[in-house]
């Protein structure tokens, strides 16, 4: 399907596009990879005037550490994330998570920000980035400003940015000594996650010291399970972890669609946090 039309920019700085952003308000979307927002375009379901294209600001690229904190630029894609030195080194989690996107082709147009800011709470990486305490870094023609990854993800599709803000950084607590695992369920190989686990352990002499748990597909935005996280402290075997994982589906909202039922989708979260925690803890 043809999208409607609209008006293009293709900024060359942050600051030239916070203001195309700023001119146009609500009217104006953001095209970093375009792996979110092309489709909706094709399908009619986004209708912007203005369409501003980030992709050749300099600078918006790459990964560097900030003392204990791995800092990822917006435009940094998929493919970039997964191979990045620093991040398989000091955030495992999100570059085994990011290696499950869709399909190659999609990992090396697609962007980490971008992925974040279309808040698709089917999508990976919100839940990943809402399990490693990530932050996100926006900018607006008031400055800069952090958002907690817990407060970024406020609805379906929808986030705290305000409209004439731009995703510059995504920043995380570097993650060493955690173990970590992703898991998730698909009826087709490359398709969105029917439902998603993203787990970090650490644990201390043979016991779970902390674990941190993030659900994708189980609400209108990422969720915590937050039961289960408690659940786990002092977990020392596989039948401990599997008694936290019956927790693992409380206080989520799945929806019912084609692919299953709320309750199903319930089932699927026990099994997959009982999965995903016993890989990360080694006891799998």
């Amino acid at each position: 399907m043809i999208p409607p039309a609209f008006d293009y920019v293709r900024p060359t700085s942050v600051d030239e596009a916070v203001r195309a952003l700023a001119g146009a308000g609500e009217d104006a979307k953001v095209l970093a990879g375009g792996q979110s927002l092309l489709p909706l375009l094709r399908l009619r379901l986004a209708f912007p005037d203005l369409v501003v294209d980030v992709g050749r600001i300099p600078g918006l690229r790459g990964v560097r550490e900030d003392g204990d904190t791995l800092v990822i630029g917006a435009m940094s894609t998929h493919h970039d994330v997964v191979h990045d030195p620093l991040v398989r080194r000091h955030a495992g989690l999100l570059a085994a998570a990011t290696a499950t996107v869709a399909d190659p082709a999609v990992r090396h147009r697609g962007t980490l920000a971008g992925s974040l800011a279309h808040a698709d709470p089917a999508g990976d990486l919100p839940a990943v980035v809402l399990a490693l305490d990530g932050e996100l870094v926006a900018q607006g023609p008031r400055g800069r400003r952090t958002i907690a990854a817990r407060d970024f993800f406020v609805d379906y599709l929808q986030s705290s940015l305000e409209p004439d803000e731009l995703l510059v950084e995504v920043r995380l607590p570097k993650s060493d000594g955690w173990g970590f695992h992703y898991e998730k369920f698909h009826r087709v190989s490359q398709s969105w996650a029917m439902v998603g686990v993203a787990a970090l352990v650490r644990r201390d002499d043979g016991h779970i010291a902390e674990a941190r748990i993030g659900l994708t597909n189980m609400a209108a935005t990422p969720l915590r399970a937050t039961a289960t996280e408690q659940a786990l402290t002092g977990a020392g075997d596989a039948e401990a972890v599997a008694r936290a994982a019956e927790s693992a589906a409380e206080g989520t909202h799945a929806s019912q669609d084609a692919s299953a039922t709320p309750e199903y989708r319930e089932h699927l979260t026990r099994v997959l946090t009982r999965r995903a925690v016993l890989a990360a803890a080694g006891m799998g």
